[in-house]
């Protein structure tokens, strides 16, 4: 396996990890821009971007474009993040070539047509209704709003109907000029490929991106309550703190204390709140790095009557871990850790996404050994100290469901008072 990196005299960054065991090669452009990047008016642009990226370019159209891709037996796809947009497709090897000529010509080239983009419209507005009808997917939106009150951090990626209704054509083109430039984006292959190759293909395609860059919005954490009333079988809760950034020293700490506090069913959440009271069926922690701030937390979906109790377990499991977290445990989340990070290493997409983040996170790659190193040189008063750390920030409480026993954020503070 051999991992290139090539910076173009534009700025644009090429990051290539050759697998030779590998026949097919997957690749993309990921750009440095995401929700996060979007005006308060622009809110759920990245997103529609992201959509209207395959329905046509002054090249070709959206049939062509699924056409060439699929003649050669590969298939494009794309997905939008806070931070993050990428663009990406997977085929043979010998088709590289194609793959980047047609990302290159839906960055560069799209036509924005006004009928695909009114139909794209009506399906994102119509995915804003399905994500609305899911619990588990509007809590996390609405605690990462309270979270991160009045800014783009904190705001759904998928926008709301009346600004996603108000897109034009030229909201598409001024938000990609400012945001897709050179000095934000890397392209990144993982597979059977030719590192030279793809420095010449990238080089030759996508020299008309904008040669700027932009800053990304800071954001403050402040955390506080939000419900929702609904009328469900279930109360769904999320509880969480400010917690690492990808960026700070603990942020490989932060991780192994979730990992241990609600990772899997040795942890502390999942054997005290469901194996030993059957208090809930589906309970874990998390942990969010963003380049600047992060959040921690659990989220439990459980009948509204037992919603109190749950909440005291869960926060006492996070406490005890944080004072009490035993040499076996945190062995234990040092292997799921290893796990979960190296897993990338067995996948040409899943290496190619993280080559790239690592580029546009650190501006270079973080090696195998590193990372494994970093996990292994981890003591039990890092890990400890990482969890305190979190639990004495002021508390996001978010509820969907019947909320008339659910707990508040001045209430989850109490309790953590004195830790």
């Amino acid at each position: 396996m051999t991992i290139n990196v090539t910076t173009l005299p534009s700025g644009l960054r090429i990051v290539t990890h050759s697998m030779r065991e590998m026949e097919t090669v997957s690749l993309g452009i990921w750009i440095g821009a995401g929700a996060r990047n979007e005006t308060k008016a622009e809110h759920g642009i990245s997103h529609l971007l992201e959509h209207m990226a395959f329905k046509g370019t002054t090249r070709r159209t959206a049939l062509a474009i699924a056409e060439e891709i699929e003649s050669a037996g590969g298939d494009l796809n794309a997905a939008t993040s806070v931070e993050y947009t990428s663009y990406q497709a997977r085929l043979l090897a010998q088709d590289s070539g194609l793959a980047l000529d047609i990302l290159a010509d839906i960055l560069t080239q799209s036509t924005f047509e006004p009928a695909e983009l009114e139909r794209e419209k009506g399906v994102i507005i119509q995915e804003i209704g399905e994500a609305l009808d899911t619990p588990d997917d509007v809590i996390f939106d609405i605690f990462n709003d309270a979270a991160y009150p009045d800014q783009p951090i904190g705001r759904p990626i998928l926008g709301t109907p009346e600004t996603v209704s108000s897109f034009d054509a030229q909201a598409l083109r001024h938000y990609l000029q400012r945001n897709y430039t050179k000095g934000c984006a890397v392209v990144a292959a993982a597979g059977a490929l030719d590192h030279q190759r793809i420095v010449d293909e990238t080089a030759a395609r996508f020299d008309s991106l904008p040669a700027t860059s932009t800053a990304l919005p800071p954001a403050t954490y402040r955390g506080g309550d939000v419900s929702m009333k609904r009328k469900l079988e279930q109360t769904h809760v999320v509880i969480g703190f400010e917690s690492a950034s990808y960026n700070d020293p603990t942020t490989y700490a932060a991780h192994v204390f979730s990992n241990v506090v609600g990772g899997g069913m040795s942890s502390r959440l999942f054997q005290e709140v469901r194996e030993k009271r059957g208090l809930a069926y589906t309970i874990y922690s998390f942990q969010w790095g963003y380049a600047d701030t992060g959040l921690f937390g659990f989220y439990a979906a459980a009948s509204a009557k037992d919603v109190p109790e749950l909440t005291s377990v869960a926060l006492d499991c996070m406490v005890q871990t944080a004072l009490s977290l035993t040499n076996e445990e945190l062995l234990r989340a040092k292997a799921q850790a290893k796990v979960s990070l190296l897993t990338a290493l067995e996948s040409p997409a899943a290496r190619a996404d993280q080559i790239a983040r690592q580029m546009l996170a650190f501006g270079r790659l973080v090696s195998r050994e590193e990372m494994v190193e970093r996990i292994d040189a981890l003591a039990l008063e890092e890990v400890r100290a990482a969890g305190l750390a979190a639990l004495r920030t002021t508390p996001t409480v978010a509820v969907v469901g019947d909320v008339k026993k659910a707990p508040r954020s001045q209430d989850v503070a109490r309790r953590l008072a004195g830790v």
